[in-house]
């Protein structure tokens, strides 16, 4: 299917600056975005006449760090608010951010921030673990998770509503009270939760391999995460490829919202990409030091491989090791999607840089790939 890419670039733009989500934030915080929005990023000025190029260029850089900045002192004000009303009500907690925006692969300038509200008065743990052996917990609360965190989600939505009347507070989540309006700076989605202690924390010691116990009210039952496990080994590994792991997620996200925003459906969630990439070849995302393409290379390689070895893809798990990635085929037709998708931005940014290419019928994706490699776009 035909892109529109000046629609996509328009998007991006908009994305980015966050103009896109005034309506979810104060009003101060509003002309601040608007204000900002009139300057542009230094994306928009490179390869000027090679707008698909362009689009790739902007696609995969970190969103401008004062919006992720306001995002986390968001959460951050919001947690002080609960941490006094929970406090009065004899509930003790603590806080964590999780998600993209920490992991800095969200690619909005207004995006929602999860803020994790961990009551400290009560956790669960592994009876095998090392601490536990030692002696080193209490006996066994006779309180249950679930009364817990049903406990926990009851006196934060109250708290909230009370602490910000201007600001819309939806509690139809089964997870997450989600914030957005009022005196909100960007929408903040508050998450009750407490600690489990793994095995491998009693072990380590290190907030990394601590689970984090969530509720999903409308089951109603609890879930467990490993938040921080995801987001340390994603860090090591675009650590280790300088920075091409998380361009290549940021890339992969702005791609599927704009087919989605085009009538084109991928059912594949942030979490999942960032999984997914996770996944390909170092040495094709560690190239992008030099030639930032080949960072589209790679990603569209890999996609493209999984697309034809379904068994690989369903094989893969998540950077944390709790599960499979593709553990719905709606998912696995999402990576589809994103693969051709990722196809058609790499033939046409490939022409943007080959004469040849671009007046051969028969050249390919393989092709495409070879010049995404090689090529250098100067910085400004």
């Amino acid at each position: 299917m035909a892109v529109n890419i000046d629609n996509r670039l328009n998007r991006l733009r908009t994305r980015r600056s966050g103009t896109d989500r005034t309506h979810q934030v104060a009003l101060d915080a509003a002309a601040e975005v608007f204000a900002k929005s009139r300057i542009d990023e230094a994306w928009q000025k490179r390869a000027k006449d090679q707008p698909y190029t362009r689009y790739c260029l902007g696609a995969m850089q970190a969103v401008d760090p004062d919006y992720t900045r306001i995002s986390i002192e968001t959460a951050e004000r919001v947690g002080r608010q609960l941490l006094g009303g929970l406090q009065a009500v004899g509930i003790p907690v603590e806080f964590r951010i999780q998600g993209s925006v920490p992991l800095d692969v969200h690619i909005r300038g207004v995006s929602d921030v999860d803020l994790l509200t961990l009551e400290t008065g009560f956790y669960t743990y592994d009876t095998r673990g090392a601490m536990s052996l030692g002696g080193q917990y209490h006996l066994p609360s006779q309180r249950t998770s679930l009364s817990v965190l049903v406990n926990l989600r009851t006196q934060s939505e109250r708290i909230l509503k009370d602490k910000y009347p201007a600001a819309t507070v939806d509690t139809s989540g089964g997870k997450a009270i989600a914030m957005s309006g009022g005196s909100l700076a960007r929408p903040v989605d508050v998450v009750p939760s407490h600690w489990h202690d793994t095995s491998a924390y009693q072990a380590s010691n290190h907030e990394r391999d601590r689970v984090v116990t969530i509720l999903d009210r409308k089951i109603p039952d609890t879930v467990d995460n490993l938040p921080f496990l995801h987001i340390s080994r994603i860090n090591e590994r675009d650590r280790s490829v300088f920075g091409g792991l998380k361009k290549s997620i940021r890339l992969c996200k702005n791609v599927k919202n704009d087919a989605n925003e085009e009538g084109r459906r991928i059912v594949f969630p942030s979490f999942d990409i960032a999984a997914t990439m996770y996944h390909a070849d170092p040495a094709g995302f560690q190239a992008g030091i030099a030639n930032e393409l080949a960072v589209l290379a790679e990603t569209q390689r890999f996609l493209d491989e999984l697309y034809h070895d379904e068994a690989k893809a369903k094989s893969l798990m998540v950077p944390d090791g709790s599960r499979r990635i593709f553990d719905s085929d709606e998912k696995y037709q999402g990576l589809r999607t994103l693969s051709y998708e990722m196809d058609e931005l790499a033939k046409e940014v490939a022409k943007e840089h080959s004469p040849l290419l671009r007046v051969s019928p028969q050249a390919t994706v393989l092709d495409a790939r070879k010049v995404l490699r090689e090529t250098y776009v100067p910085q400004l």
